[in-house]
C-alpha cells in the first residue's frame, strides 16, 4: 500500500500532467466543471486518467482526498 502524502503536484504527474505550480494553475485556470459533472466524466480527461480518478474514489484511496481538493479547485 502507498502511504506517501499526496499533493496537486503529485497528482498530477500521476495523470501524466505537468505539474508544476504554474502549470497546475493554468490547468485549473482553463478546466472549469458544472456542479452536476462528476469529476471522472470532465471531457477533458483520457480514458486512463478518468479511471484512474474514478477508481480511486470508489475505493477510498490515498489519492481521495488531493482529488477531493482538484474536484472543487475546479468548481471555484
Amino acid at each position: 500500500m502507498d502511504t506517501s502524502t499526496h499533493s496537486l503536484a503529485t497528482l498530477f504527474a500521476q495523470l501524466g500532467l505537468d505539474n508544476d505550480q504554474a502549470a497546475i494553475d493554468a490547468f485549473i485556470a482553463q478546466h472549469r466543471l458544472a456542479e452536476h459533472v462528476p469529476l471522472e466524466k470532465a471531457p477533458f480527461w483520457s480514458p486512463g486518467q478518468a479511471s484512474f480518478i474514478a477508481e480511486s474514489l470508489k475505493e477510498d484511496a490515498d489519492w481521495s482526498e488531493v482529488i477531493d481538493e482538484l474536484n472543487a479547485l475546479l468548481r471555484k
